[in-house]
């Protein structure tokens, strides 16, 4: 009852006009952002994050227009994977697998609403077990102390190899250039400069938004010039364009299974959205042993990843509220958001802010309808922008992109320092290297220091603190296990690849 009280008063933050246009042009935008190949969510809030901050918006309205483009692109990044076969982003990979079959068979109108009304229910499915759990693990974590925090932080970094599917190694090294980066600047202890190669623009550290600007904005600025010209041929959106009551029932119970996945691997710190279609289609796939036609064109081949991705980007918002850890790259973006407001997500946030925390998660509700409202009806005119060429997007990104950066701290040094992150950035993703888990290590780099110097301040200095709790021992018994899985998974390949030529 407490939970439904502090939602309705969510719902009387999200409700005001303002927030509702706020939720309205980021669900639009999210959604043409979402649909745009090789853009997605965190390129989506990354470039609003600036533009909210300039324009002076509330922290709650600028939170609330970041979730709604989040929303928006998961949403989104299902049209270019079922129309084009070219997923609008990562987390719509699996969506491209039984997608554009069904719309080689003429099918695209009903792939395009059964996908729209999987990730409505995935969301609806998500948004509930934020409700309940968010306010549940904020009164447990007002237990946690710095030791605490800082093995939960250690935690989500080997999250992050473990949960890495076939790259564990690339992703760590990923991690460990993120928490390098995270200890360029002045030590606020000592005063002693780190890293800043005689620097002083360098002295304050990496800016956040510069940060995350140059590694995905300038980075897909180059890779889009080197993409073709012109704009993409998609199949038609034609023909019938709702889903019937069997095409229904077929779905429903995928779509619920996957759901509830996508929420649990949504709430693990690094999981994230793709793994989580991924799981969810692997499993649909493995029930559905009889009759089934997945990677042929299967309704519930197309309903799980898309049901999943939607529950994982709602979910991942657990952590980030009650822990201050993030749950996913996006989220490890609107984290830094916050931080631009002088907000420290975190269990007491429930507290001292609930219009931030209720509104947002009261949002949530309204921008998933939204979205569902928006994607049937008007999914014909969301196509046609699937024909804009690249060489209109590439400068719309980077002048975006550098007001974005000047306009928070107004020196030409951020500028200069974005383009040289771009171009490693570029380069990293030439080698494959994820960003994703470079940004998650800065996030919680400059936290797990701050943590591990406040405990290790409350003992003189003795490390047994880290290992002097029940809290902290599960926290080091999961570190542990996260450091095994990869391990144990690569283990098992090989043996299978032995046994299988005999």
């Amino acid at each position: 009852m407490e939970s439904l009280s502090h939602l309705g008063y969510g719902f009387s933050v999200a409700l005001t006009p303002f927030n509702l246009l706020m939720a309205l042009c980021g669900t639009l935008l999210g959604t043409i952002v979402g649909l745009l190949p090789g853009l997605g969510p965190i390129n989506g809030v990354a470039l609003l994050i600036p533009i909210a901050f300039a324009m002076g918006l509330p922290p709650e309205s600028a939170l609330i227009l970041l979730a709604a483009v989040y929303l928006g692109c998961e949403y989104g990044g299902r049209i270019s994977s079922i129309l084009l076969n070219i997923p609008g982003e990562a987390s719509a990979v699996m969506t491209t697998l039984d997608g554009y079959p069904l719309a080689q068979k003429g099918l695209p109108g009903v792939a395009l609403s059964i996908s729209a009304w999987s990730s409505f229910v995935g969301g609806s499915i998500a948004i509930i077990g934020v409700i309940i759990s968010a306010p549940l693990l904020a009164k447990w974590a007002i237990a946690f102390g710095p030791a605490e925090y800082f093995v939960l932080m250690v935690f989500a970094i080997t999250c992050l190899a473990g949960m890495a599917g076939n790259k564990p190694v690339k992703t760590a090294i990923a991690a460990m250039i993120g928490l390098w980066l995270s200890t360029i600047g002045i030590d606020s202890n000592s005063g002693v400069y780190r890293y800043n190669f005689g620097l002083l623009g360098l002295a304050d550290g990496i800016q956040f938004v510069v940060l995350v600007l140059g590694l995905f904005s300038v980075s897909e600025v180059l890779f889009l010039l080197e993409r073709t010209h012109k704009g993409q041929t998609a199949i038609k959106a034609s023909g019938r364009m709702l889903f019937n009551m069997k095409e229904l029932s077929l779905t429903l119970g995928s779509t619920i299974r996957s759901g509830l996945i996508g929420f649990g691997l949504g709430v693990l710190p690094g999981a994230g959205a793709t793994l989580a279609s991924a799981v969810a289609y692997v499993n649909e796939k493995r029930i559905a042993v009889k009759d089934n036609q997945f990677g042929k064109g299967d309704l519930r081949g197309l309903a799980a990843p898309e049901a999943a991705n939607s529950a994982s980007a709602c979910g991942s918002m657990v952590p980030m509220l009650t822990l201050g850890v993030p749950g996913s790259g996006t989220t490890a973006v609107m984290l830094g958001a916050l931080t631009l407001y002088n907000i420290t997500p975190g269990p007491l946030l429930f507290e001292r802010q609930p219009e931030i925390v209720w509104g947002l998660i009261a949002s949530l509700v309204i921008a998933n309808v939204m979205l569902l409202v928006m994607n049937i009806p008007m999914i014909r005119l969301f196509t046609k922008v699937l024909s804009v060429p690249n060489w209109t997007l590439v400068p719309a990104i980077a002048i975006i992109s550098s007001i974005g950066v000047y306009a928070v701290h107004a020196t030409t040094f951020d500028l200069f320092l974005m383009v040289v992150i771009g171009i490693a950035g570029y380069f990293l993703r030439k080698m494959d290297i994820p960003l994703s888990p470079l940004l998650l290590g800065f996030i919680l780099g400059g936290l797990m220091e701050q943590n591990l110097r406040r405990a290790l301040s409350i003992s003189n200095g003795d490390l047994g603190i880290l290992f002097s709790s029940p809290i902290t021992l599960v926290g080091w018994a999961l570190v542990a296990l996260m450091v095994v899985m990869p391990i144990w998974r690569i283990i098992r390949i090989k043996r299978s690849g032995h046994r299988s030529p005999t």
